[in-house]
C-alpha cells in the first residue's frame, strides 16, 4: 500500500509540472533565400510565450544560387540577410538571435566576420557563440557559413 502511495503521489507532482499541451513545430522557408531540396531553412518550436528558431547553417547565395562576394566581409553580408530574410517570416530580426556557429575557412578573418555580424546582432545582449576554421564548405569558393538560433515573443 506505501509503495502505490508513493508511486501515485511521484506521478501526481510529475504530471503537475508537465506541459499542458503539445508544442508545435512548423518549419518556414522565404522565397528571397535560395532553397535546397530535402533541406529545411529553419523550423520554430512553440515555447508558450514565445518561439524558438532554429535556422540551417546560411551560406553566401543569392535566391538564384549564385555566390554573392568574394570575401568573407561580403559573403557574411549576404548570410546574415538570408538569416534576416527567414526570421521575418516568424515576425522576428537578427537582434533575435540567442545563438551563433559560425564556420569559416580561415580564423584570420573572423574580424572581417565580426564587423558585419556586429551592424545586426543585438550588442547590449550578444549571442553565444561557436567559431570554428574549417579547411573547406561545400564549395571552393564559400568562405563562411553561420547557423542560429534565435527567440522571437509570441504576439
Amino acid at each position: 500500500m506505501k509503495k502505490v502511495l508513493v508511486l501515485v503521489c511521484t506521478a501526481t507532482f510529475l504530471f503537475s509540472f508537465s506541459q499542458k499541451a503539445m508544442n508545435t513545430v512548423e518549419y518556414k522557408s522565404s522565397l528571397e533565400v535560395f532553397s535546397i531540396p530535402g533541406l529545411s531553412q529553419s523550423v520554430s518550436i512553440d515555447c508558450g510565450n514565445s518561439k524558438m528558431i532554429l535556422l540551417s547553417g546560411q551560406v553566401p547565395l543569392n535566391p538564384e544560387g549564385n555566390l554573392v562576394g568574394h570575401n568573407v566581409e561580403e559573403q557574411t553580408q549576404q548570410v546574415f540577410k538570408n538569416m534576416e530574410h527567414i526570421l521575418k517570416e516568424y515576425g522576428g530580426t537578427a537582434k533575435d538571435i540567442i545563438k551563433l556557429g559560425i564556420f569559416i575557412t580561415d580564423i584570420a578573418k573572423t574580424p572581417d566576420f565580426r564587423k558585419v555580424r556586429d551592424t545586426y546582432i543585438n550588442l547590449q545582449n550578444p549571442p553565444v557563440s561557436s567559431l570554428v576554421e574549417v579547411s573547406r564548405l561545400f564549395r571552393k569558393d564559400v568562405l563562411i557559413e553561420v547557423e542560429a538560433t534565435a527567440v522571437i515573443k509570441n504576439k
